[in-house]
């Protein structure tokens, strides 16, 4: 009698890292950093023609998403996809986030609604549908870009300020959490940073001495200037958000690491 060989299991497939917000920016140099440091990348923003400029820098066929993160169940099929089609997410590095300035009383409710919309509610959304799988395989690491103004109050910066806060409140609780599945969350806290957001704020975008208000301080502003002298770059935020990612980071969770060249002194 011929025995019926038992049916075999599907290999295991190399685990990706999901990059969200990649089309620009931060999230761009962070793709091309965690590229050379070797991980297996699919890559979300709302921007399609802004996230295949990313893939063709990186010089592979690397999966893009078009996703809005305000759309959860755009976010939950695509999670789900990348999941089925291309592996288990092992690394999140959320980099998603808008950004506009008003006072708290004047400001548009409009501009806030936004905000909390995609700085809080979009991430959540993702952190859920990731968290989750994270979780059932009891393995991961998460790192979401937040902003020195979520702990240091600056003038003109109440919707920004206040959604990254709570987007940094959001990430410590998931890494207490996560904790017990073996599972670290922590996010990267960037200062001004040379991107198309940053120079938004000064009088011309293409005039690199833009960044001298930045750098000198306003005290009119009650905002003290920058002790290194200098405006990140965003690889500067990208190489902190590896570190975390990575291994040699394994027994830090729910910490906010400031990356601002000292301007929030922050002991």
């Amino acid at each position: 009698m011929t025995e019926t060989p038992a049916p075999q299991s599907p290999a295991p497939r190399d685990p990706v890292t999901l990059v969200v917000g990649a089309a620009q920016g931060i999230g761009r140099a962070t793709a091309e950093t965690l590229a050379r440091a070797g991980h297996r990348l699919v890559l979300v923003d709302r921007n399609a023609e802004g996230l295949g400029r990313t893939a063709a820098l990186l010089g592979d066929s690397v999966p893009t998403y078009a996703v809005d993160i305000r759309d959860h169940d755009a976010v939950a099929y695509a999670v789900d996809s990348i999941e089925s089609e291309h592996g288990p997410i092992e690394h999140l590095a959320h980099v998603a986030g808008v950004f506009t300035t008003g006072s708290v009383l004047d400001s548009d409710p409009e501009d806030w609604q936004h905000m909390f919309d995609v700085n809080v509610t979009g991430l959540l959304s993702v952190l859920r549908s990731v968290g989750r799988a994270m979780r059932e395989r009891q393995s991961g690491s998460i790192v979401v870009v937040g902003s020195n103004s979520a702990g240091v109050p600056r003038m003109g910066m109440g919707a920004y300020g206040s959604s990254k806060a709570a987007a940094t409140m959001i990430v410590r609780i998931l890494g207490l959490e996560l904790g017990p599945y073996g599972i670290r969350a922590n996010i990267v806290a960037p200062g001004s940073t040379d991107t198309a957001m940053q120079r938004s704020l000064w009088a011309d975008p293409n005039d690199d001495t833009g960044a001298r208000g930045a750098i000198e301080g306003d005290l009119s502003q009650f905002k003290v200037g920058i002790p290194l002298g200098r405006i990140a770059e965003p690889t500067d935020i990208a190489e902190a958000i590896e570190f975390l990612l990575s291994d040699r980071a394994r027994h830090i969770t729910m910490q906010a690491l400031y990356v601002d060249g000292g301007a929030t002194l922050r002991a």
